[in-house]
């Protein structure tokens, strides 16, 4: 298995690479994306195992159940994927770049982390249009009743932070002398695979 070579202990929290304000920025979105990640995680896995008492003991489950569960997936989905960026965890095909020179690198990954970045913002903009198509529509969730478009305010959210997190990342780039794959992790692998 590999790993980026010098990422920072994820039991010791976040530190960001990037200096003065961008920084602050930096580590305030990654709090925002932990709090919705754990919270979205927890309330699930509640949501689920109440449900599955309330089948067993009363014969029924929680006629809601499901609705929250689409809620809650949708928002880990979408919180979760400014964390893989923050963190480098996204899955990298790397067969071009790892033959390129560290120049060649940092330059790519300046080019990939811009391009990504354009590419959730992209994806923000659209659906936003989609959110406000719901909104029209004035449709609810059956269960809960509440207004279907609300659920899907992750979405422009979660790529929006996505967005800022690839152009932090270039931003980095630009200003350090290694290549990062993200603000605080450095690129490159180690063997953690110990033969048996």
């Amino acid at each position: 298995m590999t790993n980026s070579a010098t990422e920072p202990d994820e039991a010791e929290g976040y530190a960001s690479g990037l200096p003065g304000v961008l920084g602050v920025i930096d580590l305030a979105i990654a709090k925002v994306e932990a709090f919705m990640l754990a919270a979205g995680v927890l309330l699930m896995a509640l949501n689920t195992c109440i449900n599955v008492i309330a089948r067993f003991v009363f014969g029924e489950g929680l006629f809601f159940s499901g609705e929250i569960n689409r809620i809650l997936i949708i928002l880990i989905t979408f919180a979760g994927i400014g964390y893989a960026a923050r963190h480098g965890r996204h899955i990298r095909m790397s067969a071009i770049y790892d033959t390129l020179p560290p120049k060649g690198r940092k330059a790519l990954m300046i080019f990939i982390s811009l391009f990504t970045a354009a590419m959730m913002f992209f994806i923000c903009y659209y659906s936003v249009e989609y959110i406000l198509n719901l909104y029209a529509r004035g449709r609810v969730l059956p269960a809960l009743g509440i207004p279907i478009w609300t659920i899907y305010v992750w979405v422009p959210v979660g790529t929006a932070i996505t967005g800022i997190q690839y152009v932090l990342t270039a931003i980095r780039n630009l200003t350090a002398r290694d290549v990062y794959i993200s603000t605080a992790v450095l690129d490159g692998y180690t063997d953690n695979e110990s033969e048996v």
